[in-house]
């Protein structure tokens, strides 16, 4: 319940808080609530990817792209996640999410977000997402034009081509 309750208040207030392009950094500021917490008493590791996901949804929100896609009959669909926890988030403490466009190809946004306590880094992982509507994948270049986002030239960083060629390879093995 927990989580409609933030997503209802993300769609309340999202409005009252400054635009931002789809390339700006977003930070979240949130406190850990009890239905966060699994069996070892800090932040469920299923639970940072869901709160990563609502900001995902601030940042589509307030650049103006998600009512852009969705009057297109476009939606945005997570591909894949790569995350890695480095300290536990505790009962009731305060925590910032850091999420920010990383790069992008033909068809996936590479988003990296940043789970921030105390200064020390919770967890940090990478997010890859891209639009989809009736017809299928949408192109970055199309939606670009389509939704007004300017970002310039694609470059990967070399950790993002590992990702890459990780998945590839991963897909590969499954016969895909």
């Amino acid at each position: 319940m927990n989580l409609y309750l933030r997503l209802f208040w993300l769609l309340l207030t999202y409005r009252f808080k400054p635009k931002m392009k789809f390339t700006d950094a977003l930070e979240v500021s949130l406190r850990v609530l009890p239905n966060d917490i699994d069996i070892n008493g800090h932040v469920n590791n299923g639970r940072y990817l869901t709160l990563a996901d609502l900001a995902i949804m601030e940042m589509f929100l307030r650049s103006g792209v998600l009512l852009r896609a969705i009057r297109l009959g476009w939606r945005p669909m997570v591909g894949g996640t790569l995350v890695s926890y480095r300290t536990g988030l505790k009962p009731f403490a305060r925590y910032s999410i850091r999420f920010q466009l990383n790069g992008w190809d033909d068809r996936w946004n590479y988003f990296r977000f940043e789970f921030m306590h105390q200064n020390k880094t919770a967890a940090i992982g990478m997010v890859k997402g891209a639009m989809v509507g009736r017809k299928g994948w949408v192109k970055n270049s199309e939606g670009d034009q389509r939704l007004g986002i300017e970002r310039g030239e694609a470059e990967l960083s070399p950790m993002l081509r590992h990702w890459i060629a990780a998945e590839t390879q991963l897909a590969e093995q499954m016969g895909k």
